[in-house]
């Protein structure tokens, strides 16, 4: 590897239920200590939606080692851009998406994705929407990370009302529509159980009361996903000497992004500068 020029790496994983976890690995040019920051993707998404890649090339480019990966079962297979695994898709849930978290965090501790000289030790986490929720709950759970931030997120796992549920159980399936793809995308009610069922350690707002390490609650002031009152009820949840709260004028839920990749828009340049100097300043590292 060249020592003047960024590297991305795929990399794939066989997590503790035996299914694959694709990702990459953005080296900096001088990978040497570097910082690490592990990216975690929403709803419906996936590790090359739209500006992800680029958000990595972002960090790698500041010096971070950065992963961005796919959950186990979040629907996209080899192709990587495309949901063509919709049976996988509909077996997930919450805690799959957790233990896939800790599986790619025990695998950069451990070794096993080759960090080529990385500071593990100094280890972030962001997330968006969805994932936002699992990284603070990932985070409050694993002393290993020791900054989080999170973008868009929901602040309860829990989206749906009680005549939902009843249809879904009664089904057993709840379809919802990928506006992007057009697909009808079938959720098992093993979603819904799971919730249920581990309801107090999936309760993200409780998680972030506990977490004791730096958290930043990213947010669009225009979200029509996920209300910007989610973001309030999370930053309200932490101990205000560790959280940071920013709400982002006249922007949405992927604060002007777009898939395919059209161009950085200026409120997620905005999003990514600023979020790259509240985790170097969180990590220690102010003026490095």
């Amino acid at each position: 590897m060249s020592d003047s020029e960024p590297r991305v790496a795929p990399f794939v994983l066989t997590n503790r239920h035996k299914d694959v976890i694709r990702g990459d690995a953005h080296h900096p040019a001088r990978p040497d200590g570097s910082p690490v920051l592990v990216i975690c993707h929403g709803f419906k998404g996936f590790k090359d939606w739209g500006a992800f890649p680029h958000i990595a090339a972002y960090f790698s480019a500041q010096g971070w080692t950065v992963l961005r990966f796919n959950f186990s079962l979040n629907g996209v297979g080899d192709d990587p851009l495309t949901f063509t695994r919709l049976d996988d898709f509909r077996r997930n849930t919450y805690t799959r998406e957790l233990e896939d978290l800790i599986d790619v965090l025990d695998a950069v501790t451990s070794g096993v994705i080759d960090m080529e000289g990385a500071d593990a030790e100094r280890l972030a986490l962001l997330g968006h929407s969805r994932g936002g929720g699992i990284a603070i709950v990932a985070t409050a759970e694993d002393a290993r990370v020791r900054a989080v931030a999170s973008w868009a997120s929901v602040s309860t796992f829990d989206r749906w009302g009680p005549q939902l549920k009843a249809t879904w159980r009664e089904r057993g399936l709840l379809e919802v529509m990928n506006t992007r793809t057009k697909q009808k995308m079938p959720l098992g009610v093993e979603l819904l159980e799971d919730y249920e069922r581990n309801a107090s350690r999936l309760d993200i707002c409780a998680a972030a009361s506990r977490l004791a390490v730096p958290l930043l609650v990213v947010h669009g002031e225009q979200d029509m996903s996920v209300p910007l009152e989610e973001a309030f009820a999370i930053h309200l949840a932490a101990d205000r000497s560790l959280a940071s709260l920013s709400v982002i004028p006249n922007t949405d839920h992927v604060f002007g992004a777009s898939h395919p990749f059209a161009g950085m828009p200026d409120p997620l340049a905005r999003v990514l500068a600023g979020t790259e100097a509240w985790l170097r300043l969180s990590l220690g590292m102010a003026g490095v």
